[in-house]
């Protein structure tokens, strides 16, 4: 047992030699990884990505279910126009897309009766809305059994979603839904679940489910495609950022997060992400409450690079006295704005190269040392090894003797 302690004890000082140097020899090392996925930008770059940020809250969050679909007419506000006599179509006052009032003249249909002139008809409108379909032509003969318009009561309209039939038995009548149409991005629309369809589709193994909504502005026409955020139920205090700050392809998602040291920096910050609806992301985990996120400017951030400023710059503007290259503290030997670009230009070439060979000798030093480390530590550590060998045979031998 003594043996083993032996053994340990100058391996946990080894160890804790190799910690002890690592924390304080590679602080620069360690500010580098620290600094990984840093974009720091100018304030022109910030103008022109459009940089938005938002605080990252724990609010209200909208469980949600995502269907796609259309929106329709409502049967009950469709009309068509038709003549109740014979006769033949002398004025066609209307066209296809036209806003027409409830009693006014559409057609003048010239009568079969005899007379001179022959007795015209005023067919008028039976109610207000929009012409959808027309039928008929100028000097076409009709009968009353002839379709020759149809118009539509826009002022609401039914926006149909295809809902999975899994999803389809959570939703009831009077259920809200968040609604956007492709043809409208920059609007969007609240409806409210009103009845199902009569039959679910065999094919794509969804049910239609009908919310009704406002149209006063005749926006909405039929068959514009809509999705829908069909909200399920709300929770309280749950982490959420905007969907557009989410960044990323679906097995890495990341967003980008103002540093709060550096001007015009931001980091970008792995996310592990939980439920979505149309406008909120839940974060489970990588950010805290009262973080900034850039919203708009987040994708432009992703391919921003650099953006102009180094780390050096920034952190200079930040702390108001002069860092290293690599963001380092400077040392008590080193004087400001020694191997920088960016003082005395008056030997171009000559502080170019020597800037150069400065950040690579920096480089080189630093490997050198950490090879010169581990080839010292593993030295030490084979003799140590060695010694509490031998140190273990001899009293393993003054235990034999002693039992002889």
């Amino acid at each position: 047992m003594k043996a083993n302690v032996f053994v340990s004890s100058p391996l946990l000082a080894a160890l804790g030699g190799i910690l002890l140097w690592w924390g304080s020899g590679s602080a620069s090392l360690l500010w580098s990884q620290s600094r990984e996925g840093l974009v720091i930008l100018d304030e022109n770059g910030v103008r022109n990505l459009g940089i938005e940020t938002a605080e990252v809250l724990e609010t209200d969050f909208e469980d949600s279910v995502f269907a796609v679909g259309r929106i329709e007419s409502i049967p009950l506000r469709r009309g068509v126009v038709s003549s109740r006599i014979s006769g033949r179509i002398v004025e066609l006052l209307v066209q296809e897309g036209d806003l027409v009032e409830k009693d006014q003249v559409l057609v003048r249909v010239e009568s079969r009766q005899p007379g001179d002139p022959p007795p015209v008809i005023d067919i008028r409108a039976p109610i207000a809305g929009l012409v959808t379909d027309s039928h008929v032509r100028i000097g076409e003969p009709v009968e009353p059994d002839k379709e020759m318009l149809d118009i539509t009561d826009l002022a609401e309209v039914y926006a149909v979603a295809r809902v999975p039939e899994d999803r389809a038995g959570r939703l009831k009548p009077g259920t809200r839904a968040h609604i956007r149409v492709a043809a409208l991005p920059d609007e969007a629309f609240e409806g409210e679940l009103l009845r199902f369809g009569t039959a679910a589709d065999r094919e794509s193994g969804t049910l239609d489910a009908l919310f009704k909504m406002p149209n006063e502005s005749g926006r909405l026409r039929p068959d514009m495609r809509a999705e829908f955020s069909i909200v399920l139920g709300k929770r309280d205090a749950v982490m959420a950022v905007p969907r557009e700050a989410l960044q990323g392809d679906p097995a890495n998602r990341v967003v980008f997060v103002r540093d709060f040291e550096l001007p015009n920096a931001f980091v970008r910050a792995p996310v592990q992400i939980g439920a979505r609806n149309d406008r909120f992301v839940e974060i489970v985990n990588g950010l805290f409450p009262g973080d900034e996120v850039v919203t708009r400017g987040a994708y432009g951030l992703a391919f921003a690079g650099g953006g102009g400023i180094s780390l050096k710059e920034a952190l200079d503007a930040a702390h108001g006295h002069e860092h290293n290259a690599d963001g380092s503290e400077m040392t008590a030997g080193q004087e400001p704005g020694d191997g920088e670009a960016g003082h005395d230009h008056e030997h171009g070439h000559e502080h170019e190269h020597g800037h150069s060979h400065g950040f690579l000798d920096h480089w080189l030093e630093g490997w050198t040392n950490l090879t010169l480390f581990f080839a010292s530590t593993t030295g030490l550590l084979s003799v140590l090894l060695v010694l509490s060998a031998r140190h273990a045979r001899t009293l393993r031998g003054r235990a034999d003797s002693q039992n002889a």
